[in-house]
């Protein structure tokens, strides 16, 4: 489990890793057919924490999809309404069960939970990678 303290310092090392595999992905890179990395950003999530009938915390996710192959991340990129509606319900299910404002997140058990979620919706998605979390009191 990743301690709250090392969230800052983990995102950014994510940060910086994943910036220039995304511009691969994008078409903006210099890789030519076939190589680099195919990663399409997924926009900031943000779901409530309910413990009992309370929602008085919030769960924020930054993630990453990472894509089989260029044809995957092009079909990932025209499917992401109906691919964020997935991985919002999976996040809102996350914060239900296992989130507390209080506890380090289970980054490990969460980035697992979404990966066969969003997989199950297109399996052309290898991974979902976790570029932030933040569970915080509203």
């Amino acid at each position: 489990m990743i301690a709250v303290r090392q969230l800052p310092i983990l995102a950014a090392m994510l940060s910086l890793a994943v910036l220039p595999a995304t511009a691969l992905a994008s078409g903006h890179g210099g890789g030519g057919e076939g190589g680099g990395i195919n990663l399409v950003e997924m926009k900031p999530i943000d779901v409530p924490i309910v413990e009992g009938n309370r929602s008085d915390a919030r769960l924020r996710l930054k993630l990453v999809l990472r894509a089989a192959d260029a044809p995957d991340a092009a079909k990932i990129t025209a499917d992401m309404p109906a691919l964020r509606e997935a991985a919002l319900a999976g996040a809102s299910e996350f914060a239900r069960l296992h989130a507390s404002p209080y506890v380090a997140v289970d980054a490990e058990m969460l980035v697992h939970d979404l990966t066969a979620t969003l997989h199950q919706r297109d399996p052309g998605i290898t991974a979902v990678l976790l570029v932030e979390v933040v569970a915080s009191a509203a």
